[in-house]
């Protein structure tokens, strides 16, 4: 990359490692979770605490012509309980949805179904999970977190498949060695969520600058275009959307072969736009009381959202959104 794009981006590395080194401040969570003036803010990426709250979100997004997928916020769990727990308001999720006849489509972190703790705790935990929703037919998407849990989190997806076909996984472009794990996934006919990645990693596996991970990005995104199992290609960056939309175009890609995803308040006219084009959109949209990390890493993957979601904030204050 250029010179200037390497100064470019050192600021913004850096406040990335702030955001995600915030993330794991335990204290400072319960804090902002008990100051009135965070709540706004966190109302622009989290849905609601309560199940009936995100029921009323998800809701609302369905009558605009959007797909969804839900996430239960928690993570890095310190005890066989709190993972059963976890997969208990999965499985509460999962009812409602059914009940309301919304989305049946889930996203879990392996994290808060006891990756940390032991291997055979979060394949029960998971498991549990994964039972509940092939009882409704519902899909269940597995996240990815640091890429120390990369090799980890993909062996307990590909041992669990089994239970319920109807699930898939995440893959973050910002990794070296994701071209080889798209083969492989490609040639398993998984269905891959494909990122660009929200964790500080070191240079040694990842891809630190922009440009590096925007090519990462657009290379594979063409790659599951063009062989991939319904892909679902998680991305907010509006040029990088028109690329791989001339790249669909010209190859006869139809919008039912893949879907674009985007998280729940981020770039509302992209999605807004994106549906009007006659593409397939579906909203990432957690819930729970535990959204600080949560909230924390959408800082972190792009510190500009700090300055947008201020800006957005006071404008939609004095107005319907554009």
């Amino acid at each position: 990359m250029t010179a200037n794009g390497m100064l470019h981006d050192a600021p913004e590395r850096a406040l990335r490692s702030l955001f995600v080194g915030l993330s794991h401040r335990r204290s400072l969570g319960r804090l902002a979770v008990n100051v009135p003036v965070t709540r706004p803010m966190v109302g622009r990426f989290v849905a609601g605490e309560t199940l009936p709250e995100v029921l009323e979100s998800l809701e609302r997004l369905r009558g605009a012509g959007f797909m969804t997928t839900v996430d239960v916020l928690g993570e890095s769990v310190a005890s066989a309980e709190e993972c059963g727990s976890a997969a208990g308001r999965y499985e509460e999720t999962l009812g409602a949805l059914a009940d309301r006849g919304l989305d049946r489509n889930v996203s879990l972190k392996l994290t808060q179904m006891g990756l940390d703790i032991s291997r055979d705790v979060c394949l029960e935990t998971v498991a549990r999970v994964m039972r509940a929703a092939a009882a409704l037919g519902a899909f269940v998407r597995v996240d990815m977190e640091e890429h120390s849990k990369t090799d980890r989190t993909l062996a307990i997806w590909r041992e669990l498949r089994p239970i319920n076909p109807e699930t898939g996984v995440v893959i973050q472009a910002a990794l070296r060695r994701s071209g080889a794990d798209i083969e492989a996934l490609i040639a398993e006919g998984a269905r891959v969520r494909l990122c660009k990645g929200a964790y500080n990693e070191p240079a040694s596996v990842a891809f630190r600058a922009r440009e590096e991970v925007d090519a990462s990005y657009e290379t594979l995104a063409r790659r599951l275009l063009r062989d991939g199992a319904y892909p679902a290609l998680a991305t907010h960056d509006g040029r990088l959307i028109g690329r791989l939309l001339r790249f669909v175009d010209a190859e006869g890609i139809p919008p039912e072969r893949y879907e674009f995803q985007m998280l729940y308040g981020v770039r509302r006219d992209l999605q807004a736009e994106l549906l009007r084009r006659g593409q397939r959109v579906r909203v990432y949209v957690p819930y729970g009381t535990e959204w600080y990390p949560y909230f924390m890493r959408r800082l972190a993957e792009k510190p500009a959202n700090v300055t947008f979601l201020l800006r957005s904030l006071l404008k939609e204050g004095r107005g319907p959104a554009a």
